[in-house]
């Protein structure tokens, strides 16, 4: 089989787990023999426009002819038996899938965010969840101003939405959803169900080696409200001043808009060490040695990427129930669910990893045991080309 992978990558400056998504899937697709090729915009690009150029950008992602026509020669000159389409925005825009319906080449589509319905791209506003567009209605993203909080900005990412909504309605053979939580919360675009698939992530599999285990717990994502920075702030102080002897340290790396509140917030604190961005080696290394890792997320996760990859690495995830955290996380088994934003729960959770390190080692053998059994690439890759195939079968809107 040959697979063409259509992918807009993220800006360098926000690291994106769907861009290192992309690049281990394409890898392991080509160790299992499969011919793949690549058709890529990158958002770094947008740097180097004109003033000009950047003011059009908001309209021209709407639908972008250049981007069609590229695709189109790609097409052509490849001859693929299906392409798999990830991100479009801001540059290739769903123009892309018109020209896979004018080659006759079937389309996979993986549906990462909530993009497709939600103009912000996260159901989450004001603090929490946020649930108005799951409908299909777009208004109340204008209303609210969802996309980089003005409702200007808004305006032509809803009209991209509602234009293009029919081009992923008919022109796409299979969806890829990343747990069923997203599935089902993007029901509102009312996409055939038998073109519907759940396909969890997977890490490559970490090689077995001897760690030396520090009494430290890690948090390694995003500094932002939605991932929950301040129910984790917030959690470990009631946590310390519950528990003021705890000699629990709590490791953070990553970036963000609340990297400077982290700072501040961390400065005067001997037990809480800020690592900044890590490369993937070194956040790796840093989880595998902490006795659980933190997800205090309290918006709609479509994935706990961090989860499985602690898992790999035999460590426990203390996670909210939120999104796809209950789908990725047996409570009490391989780690430990909380209710979003319960701070209580939280320092509860911190003080059991203090005083029970056996329980915590036990969920963290459990947690490498799941991660053997359902998160491992063989047999996601297997559940890649089973879709492909699908596709391939019943191909929709092909001008063969």
């Amino acid at each position: 089989m040959k697979v063409l992978v259509v992918h807009n990558r993220y800006r360098s400056a926000a690291p994106s787990g769907e861009n290192s998504v992309v690049d281990q899937e394409v890898a392991a697709l080509r160790q299992r023999g499969v011919e793949v090729a690549q058709f890529e915009r990158h958002s770094d690009d947008i740097a180097e426009w004109s003033l000009a150029r950047k003011a059009g950008l908001a309209f021209r992602s709407v639908h972008d002819v250049g981007a069609r026509r590229s695709l189109a020669a790609r097409l052509e000159n490849d001859r693929p038996d299906v392409v798999h389409v990830h991100n479009t925005f801001p540059l290739l825009t769903p123009s892309v899938l018109d020209a896979c319906a004018r080659a006759g080449v079937p389309v996979v589509a993986s549906v990462h965010n909530y993009t497709l319905l939600c103009a912000g791209g996260g159901f989450f506003r004001e603090g929490q969840p946020c649930h108005e567009c799951a409908d299909g209605r777009l208004s109340p993203g204008v209303r609210h101003g969802c996309y980089k909080g003005s409702s200007v900005a808004t305006v032509p990412v809803v009209m991209g939405l509602r234009v293009n909504r029919w081009r992923w309605r008919e022109l796409v053979s299979a969806f890829i959803f990343v747990s069923a939580s997203e599935r089902d919360l993007m029901a509102g675009l009312g996409l055939p169900p038998e073109r519907l698939f759940v396909r969890h992530h997977f890490v490559p599999t970490p090689p077995q080696r001897a760690v030396r285990k520090e009494h430290a717990v890690a948090y390694v994502g995003r500094l932002d409200e939605p991932k929950g920075i301040p129910t984790l702030l917030a959690g470990w102080s009631a946590f310390r001043e519950r528990w003021p002897d705890s000699a629990l340290r709590l490791d953070i790396a990553g970036g963000g808009p609340l990297d400077g509140m982290l700072r501040d917030w961390a400065h005067e604190r001997d037990d809480v060490t800020v690592h900044g961005h890590l490369s993937r080696e070194a956040a790796a290394d840093l989880i595998a040695r902490s006795r659980a890792v933190l997800l205090p997320s309290v918006c709609e996760e479509t994935f706990g990427l961090v989860a499985v990859e602690a898992m790999a690495a035999g460590v426990p995830a203390v996670a909210t129930r939120r999104g796809s955290f209950p789908e990725v996380v047996s409570d009490g088994v391989d780690g430990v669910l909380v209710a979003p934003a319960d701070l209580s729960a939280l320092a509860g959770a911190l003080h059991d990893v203090d005083v029970d390190p056996d329980r915590w080692g036990r969920m963290g053998r459990a947690a490498r045991e799941s991660f053997a059994e359902r998160f491992e690439a063989s047999d996601s890759v297997d559940r890649l080309l089973d879709i492909y195939a699908f596709a391939v079968g019943n191909a929709v809107a092909v001008a063969r």
